[in-house]
């Protein structure tokens, strides 16, 4: 499990781990922890990271904003 993320997101913070280990250019799929709930991150064919799991109340903005994050830190 690697270190808390912290992403700020209309104006609320939030933290976040990457579950998944060896991340790299190939990479499609990444698990990550969201205030204690498991979630998978799903590169879509446009580049665009999303969960499957999402329910309506999920909030689809963060979801995305924490799949470029990722996306940017580990530059996929």
């Amino acid at each position: 499990m690697s270190l808390p993320l912290r992403i700020t997101f209309e104006n609320k913070d939030y933290t976040y781990s990457v579950l998944t280990r060896n991340i790299d250019k190939d990479t499609k799929e990444i698990k990550i922890s969201l205030q204690g709930e498991e979630l998978t991150l799903i590169q879509r064919s446009t580049k665009e990271w999303d969960c499957p799991e999402q329910t309506v109340g999920d909030n689809h903005g963060l979801i995305k904003a924490i799949g470029k994050n990722i996306a940017l830190r580990y530059r996929l």
